[in-house]
């Protein structure tokens, strides 16, 4: 009788530690199917956020680039390949005042926000524009405080220059490789948007070349 009950013990000691396996096993089954579960939701959230992030950087790259295409309004432009970039010791005869590009002599005029009071040589301007600056010039129209605003927009301004030139037609004038702009007064949004648009922007031949060390005047 005793035996039996040991053997009936036993079993039912064996009856219990398999419920319990079992029991184990079914929580280790629900918690993979639970880890897995919250795992893909994790997964499909971050590949959604993902494709979010990536469709809205390529929806402002769009349109930042459409921006950059859209012409300024009154702004010219020039076919840059026809252009000239030969480095050259003489004078050159320029088709258009200010110029807009061209061969141009061998050193360039400093245009790290640089100011000049007085006419600089086209020549070595022109360089300036291959290196992707911007060249604010004025004529004897261009009053006092307008001089002073665009004096102060181009000394903050690294890869631009401003001199004076008296022969030009356009009280303003701002020009950039190919690209050129005459406006009358320098509260003129448009002087905004070509800066913008123009200092080390597509249009330059030499991307990141300097605009440090070149030729300087007073």
């Amino acid at each position: 009788m005793a035996r039996t009950s040991k053997k009936q013990a036993a079993a039912d000691r064996k009856a219990r530690i398999e419920a319990m396996r079992r029991a184990e096993k079914a929580r280790e089954r629900r918690n993979r199917i639970i880890t897995i579960t919250l795992s893909t939701a994790i997964v499909a959230a971050l590949v959604g956020w993902g494709v979010y992030a990536i469709n809205n950087a390529n929806d402002k790259q769009d349109q930042k680039a459409a921006a950059a295409a859209k012409p300024i309004s009154g702004e010219k432009t020039w076919d840059a390949k026809k252009l000239g970039r030969t480095h050259v010791q003489t004078k050159v005869s320029y088709p258009m005042n200010p110029p807009v590009g061209g061969n141009h002599a061998p050193q360039w005029m400093t245009c790290n926000g640089n100011v000049y009071t007085k006419a600089i040589p086209n020549e070595n301007a022109v360089h300036s524009l291959e290196h992707g600056a911007v060249w604010v010039t004025y004529n004897d129209k261009a009053t006092a405080a307008d001089i002073k605003t665009l004096a102060g927009k181009v000394s903050k301004t690294p890869y631009t220059l401003m001199s004076p030139d008296k022969t030009e037609s356009g009280t303003i004038m701002l020009t950039a490789w190919g690209h050129q702009l005459s406006v009358n007064t320098a509260s003129d949004p448009r002087v905004d948007q070509f800066l913008t648009k123009y200092v080390q922007g597509p249009q330059t031949p030499e991307p990141g070349a300097a605009c440090t060390n070149g030729l300087t005047a007073s």
